[in-house]
């Protein structure tokens, strides 16, 4: 998905100018005359999300440090980039202690712009991640940590705030690796169990014999090697949430004691001489079908019936390829600040390979493509050469790998280099660095640009290939800043 860009400034020449460079840098934009049209448009719920503000800071009815300090107050985390006629140092400072992320002075020129805008992204995305990590740590991510676009998705998200609101009984359902316990998690962020306890369990991981143990707990003698007390899952997990994962995968005997868990509330531990009372919010998953298992016998259907109170389905993630881009620049930034490296995003092609590709893996696989891939990263930028293995299973990509090297040399090499290979040069991209089509504004001037250097500026030549007049071809290189390169009419003598 593209990021979009809201311009809020009260001069409309000005405002045009930004729209079209901005644009022209492959975001979307939106554009507003002022500050409280600014706020109304990014508290807006059902709008688009608003990824970066670009704000003048003089406008009439609420000025740009008027906006900073609202924002402060309300707690929003949009990155922005205040513009100024005058660049003094006391207003640039102030903007910045108010939350700004940079400045640019009026008229910004398109490559002092098109720098902040990506170092603002970037920045954005790496201040996000470290927000997710620390909810997550404290027990309290939200809705809002789980980043989509998806209309499929958002369905799922609706479902999980409603069942925030009671202690349902949850089972959650979909593909491994498309993020089932972030769900869980949020469930529980969003309900009166926010900051208790939550206790993962993959049941497919449990050793058979030792299940009932790591679940209910076990006294002191119980078995044979039990020389401590152990209290058991459902003990640790008593006041907030226990996420079963996997739970297809649970043995028949444990199955019996778990029914009687969710129904009586309370638990047997192995060898103990009573039960445990436990208050537990259960939310399972799995990515296997339930229904299908309790028609083999191998799954009690009484337990099904007793979590499958309230599904939600999680789609995969080639069901919602627009998430791609957002979660690819997610994990970049978090591992490019791990690994030390400074990597300002991701080449055009590669987002449009990323966006084509299938990810039987889903959201798992991808995260591990992008720590592979800022791992080997040598530029600034990642690159089709960085994912060699989803590009030899992505058509329209050439993967080639150079024959060995002698012995002495292959020594002095620290890893495999592969390099992409993209063919013709001169055929235009009609993705963007987003996977998505671009304008037609872009690939017109493009083609114009193009035209020029083929035929050397000779007008008439340009005009008849390019099926147009010569006036409107004139009026279109004056529209894309392309006139200045044509000496006039003698041009086409040369």
């Amino acid at each position: 998905m593209i990021s979009t860009v809201l311009i809020a400034d009260d001069d409309p020449v000005q405002r045009r100018l930004l729209e079209a460079m901005v644009r022209r840098f492959g975001y979307e934009t939106e554009c507003v005359e002022g500050g409280e049209a600014a706020l109304a448009r990014m508290q807006a719920p059902d709008a688009a999300r608003v990824d970066l503000l670009i704000l003048d800071l003089v406008m009439p009815d609420l000025d740009g440090m008027g906006v900073l300090a609202r924002m402060r107050e309300l707690k929003m985390t949009t990155p922005v980039i205040v513009q100024t006629a005058h660049g003094s140092i006391e207003a640039v400072i102030s903007a910045m202690r108010a939350g700004a992320l940079d400045f640019v002075v009026k008229p910004v020129g398109a490559e002092r712009l098109q720098i902040s805008i990506k170092n603002a992204l970037r920045f954005e995305a790496l201040e996000g991640e470290i927000r997710r990590i620390g909810r997550r740590a404290a027990g309290q991510m939200t809705f809002r940590d789980v980043l989509s676009r998806s209309e499929d998705m958002a369905r799922a998200i609706r479902l999980g705030e409603r069942a925030a609101k009671s202690n349902i009984a949850v089972l959650i359902e979909g593909e491994s690796g498309v993020g089932k316990e972030l769900m869980a998690r949020a469930i529980q962020g969003a309900s009166d169990r926010r900051g208790k306890a939550f206790v993962t369990v993959n049941c497919g991981a449990l050793p058979q014999n030792l299940v009932e143990s790591i679940l209910f707990g076990h006294e002191k003698g119980a078995f044979t090697g039990a020389s401590d007390k152990h209290i058991g899952k459902f003990v640790e997990a008593n006041g907030g949430t226990l996420f079963l994962d996997e739970v297809g995968e649970l043995p028949p005997e444990t199955q019996v004691k778990l029914l009687r868990a969710l129904q009586e509330g309370e638990i047997d531990p192995v060898g103990a001489r009573k039960a445990v009372r436990v208050d537990v919010r259960l939310i399972s998953a799995t990515n296997q079908n339930l229904i299908e298992l309790v028609k083999q016998g191998r799954f009690r259907e009484d337990l099904y019936y007793r979590l499958n109170v309230f599904p939600i389905s999680i789609p995969p993630l080639r069901a919602r390829r627009v998430d791609i881009p957002d979660l690819a620049r997610r994990f970049l930034a978090r591992f490019s600040a791990e690994e030390g490296k400074r990597l300002r995003g991701l080449s055009a092609e590669a987002l449009a390979m990323l966006s084509t590709y299938d990810w039987p893996g889903n959201v798992r696989q991808l995260e591990n493509a992008l720590f592979r891939a800022v791992v080997l990263a040598d530029g600034d930028e990642l690159t089709v050469a960085e994912f060699p293995q989803i590009a030899a299973h992505v058509e329209g990509f050439d993967v080639r790998v150079p024959p060995a090297p002698p012995p002495v040399a292959q020594r002095e090499i620290q890893r495999e280099i592969v390099r992409v290979e993209v063919r013709d040069p001169n055929v235009l991209k009609l993705l963007d660095e987003n996977g998505d089509v671009r304008r037609l504004d872009w690939l017109e001037e493009k083609a114009i640009h193009f035209a020029l250097t083929h035929y050397r500026g000779q007008m008439s030549e340009m005009a008849r290939k390019l099926g147009i007049g010569r006036s409107t071809l004139y009026r279109k290189m004056k529209e894309y800043g392309l006139a200045e390169h044509v000496a006039g009419d003698g041009a086409d003598a040369a």
